[in-house]
């Protein structure tokens, strides 16, 4: 066979171990990290009061405003700001849930949101895609259905929800309604999407619940909230916020914190400013819908002082997350952060070392959320198929590091201790043999054969590898069941709502 032969081989049947992995929900063995004491937590608290007392918040939208002011806070409608006490704003983050469970169209994907679970969503909302050539590109919907269905395959992923990359083929008066269409009938996991404005939170819901056959079990939609830090609530974010939680729908309320633009250059005056944020834009939907599912979002970084642009992948995130998910604790609430964040262009060793000292922190935080866990390039405008593979061998090694190992009789082993003695091998032992199969974690792309073998298959790296094991994936992918009538009645209402949004201004 020759070696062109020996590598077509290779690259039709890559190892896909990762697949005999049960979806399963994620618990922590150990107690979390705890960073920050509680008198350095204590002074993070009292800052971020005295910031909604003394500084407030601008919620840029009347109806908001509005809540506001019946709530009894001070309320300046020209300048659109609120100044909040601290009583007002504990005793709405008090209503919040510290747990809750998030709904798949598949009960047997359901999801624990908070206390000691873990849960992974892949890649959000980035414009481009670095293709298999290293070429970047504007991505579209098959990217994003590619997407979807990678997600749906992978059993490390509680979430398949995206927006995994901007469908920018399609107008954005009706690319959510394409994008909730995909994700609907690609997956039957949990899913996620934006909650952008009144319109297309609204949608969204009407969407779902024609997919659970007409009535939402609890939650089973949510989307992200970027407060336009510093300090400040658009309306976009607000409709999202007022229309999830009127139907009881979840949101990530999450601070954009880039530590020495977008707050004073160091970790607890950012720290401080991310939590009157969060809890500024928790206890708005509180006031909505008291009990609403909530989620407290942490994504503080810093900025490079010499480019301006964020830096990902660095320590100072890494205290964001850590010190981020003891605020959370502190309000009893679940936490959100992110993993595989990086400044790298391609999936190459910074991107390796970078998404790593996000995921680890994410990790020993017990941040119950990881966005961006999988797929994520140059600081979040580009995804990556490849890296969305790479970034997937660590999640494995997560879940099978996160089970923990047995300590008894039967895993000592000493018997066979004693019988193999001084010298010798276990290879050949009932011990080994009865485990061999099972003993340890199986890589789906790492390599570790040795050096001729590897040269003899073609020498490939990686990122070759992963190629072949996502193309794999898709070619292998097979539709989760959907009733017809829904599917039918799910079109019906896509397609109606398109001409009806057709040139409308989502957001106005």
């Amino acid at each position: 066979m020759t070696r062109t032969r020996r590598e077509r081989r290779v690259r039709r049947q890559p190892n896909l171990s990762w697949l005999k992995m049960p979806f399963q929900q994620v618990t922590h063995p150990v107690p979390p990290y705890e960073w920050a004491s509680e008198e350095k937590l204590d002074k993070i608290h009292d800052a971020s009061m005295w910031i909604l007392e003394n500084v407030g918040m601008a919620f840029m939208d009347p109806q908001a405003l509005d809540i506001w002011e019946r709530a009894g806070a001070k309320v300046d409608h020209k300048d659109q700001r609120v100044w909040i006490d601290q009583g007002l704003v504990m005793e709405q983050v008090d209503h919040a849930p510290d747990h809750f469970t998030w709904h798949a169209r598949n009960p047997a994907y359901n999801v624990n949101i908070g206390g000691n679970h873990l849960a992974f969503n892949p890649l959000s909302g980035m414009p481009y895609l670095l293709d298999a050539t290293g070429s970047r590109r504007p991505s579209n919907l098959n990217d994003f259905t590619n997407f979807a269905k990678l997600a749906h395959r992978m059993p490390f992923f509680h979430l398949a929800g995206g927006p995994f990359v901007e469908p920018q083929e399609i107008p954005v008066s009706h690319r959510h309604l394409e994008r909730m269409r995909v994700m609907l009938t690609t997956t039957d996991k949990a899913i996620r999407d934006v909650a952008h404005g009144y319109i297309i939170p609204e949608d969204e819901v009407a969407m779902t619940k024609i997919a659970f056959g007409g009535t939402l079990p609890g939650p089973t939609i949510g989307g992200t909230v970027n407060v336009t830090s510093p300090l400040r609530l658009d309306d976009r974010m607000i409709g999202g916020i007022i229309t999830y939680a009127r139907h009881g729908q979840v949101t990530f309320n999450t601070p954009f914190i880039m530590a020495g633009a977008t707050s004073p250059a160091t970790m607890a005056a950012a720290l401080a400013q991310q939590n009157a944020e969060a809890l500024g834009a928790i206890a708005l939907g509180q006031l909505v819908n008291p009990g609403a599912p909530v989620i407290y979002g942490g994504f503080t970084q810093n900025v490079d002082m010499r480019s301006g642009s964020p830096a990902f992948g660095g320590p100072e995130g890494a205290w964001g997350m850590l010190v981020g998910a003891q605020l959370a604790r502190r309000y009893g609430l679940p936490f959100r952060a992110s993993g595989s964040l990086t400044n790298a262009k391609v999936p190459d060793a910074q991107a390796a070392y970078e998404s790593q000292w996000t995921m680890w922190p994410a990790i020993l935080a017990h941040t119950n959320l990881v966005m961006h866990s999988v797929g994520w390039l140059d600081g979040g405008l580009t995804a990556s198929f490849e890296k969305f593979i790479i970034d997937s061998e660590c999640l494995a090694m997560f879940f099978h590091f996160l089970n923990d190992f047995a300590v008894d009789d039967d895993a000592l082993g000493l018997e066979y201790i004693k019988e193999v003695g001084i010298g010798g091998h276990h290879f050949g032992t009932a011990h080994t043999l009865e485990r061999y199969e099972n003993a340890f974690y199986e890589p789906g792309l790492s390599d570790r054969q040795g050096y001729d073998p590897w040269v003899e298959l073609g020498s490939r790296n990686a990122i070759s590898r992963a190629t072949d094991i996502y193309q794999n994936l898709l070619d292998s992918y097979e539709r989760p069941a959907m009733d017809m009538a829904l599917q039918d009645e799910l079109n019906e209402f896509v397609e109606r709502r398109k001409e009806e949004l057709r040139g409308v201004d989502l957001y106005a």
